[in-house]
């Protein structure tokens, strides 16, 4: 079964989600993605991952500045997919 494009507008207004019956009573309020605080944190890590690989390698420990190349490129993919999510207009 093909799976339809969702479009702009209900990202806008927000995808349908588990109705809570006691919602409004004593339930949880529905989650929202931070998707947002989820981009600058993957940016920091980025950053840092590159500073990590400066340091690393001025000192001579290859096998750490490998680690943090693998830990940046991580964050880097990261930071895409959530621009990739905000720009097709998900709320967070």
């Amino acid at each position: 079964m093909a799976r339809q494009q969702r479009t702009r507008a209900e990202y806008e207004r927000g995808l349908p989600d588990h109705h809570d019956p006691l919602g409004g009573i004593g339930g949880a309020a529905p989650a929202y993605s931070a998707l947002t605080l989820r981009a600058v944190l993957a940016a920091f890590g980025l950053l840092s991952c590159v500073a990590g690989v400066v340091v690393m390698a001025w000192l001579g420990l290859t096998w750490a500045a490998v680690a943090f190349v693998v830990v940046g490129v991580v964050c880097l993919v990261d930071l895409g997919w959530v621009i990739h999510r905000k720009r097709r207009g998900e709320p967070g």
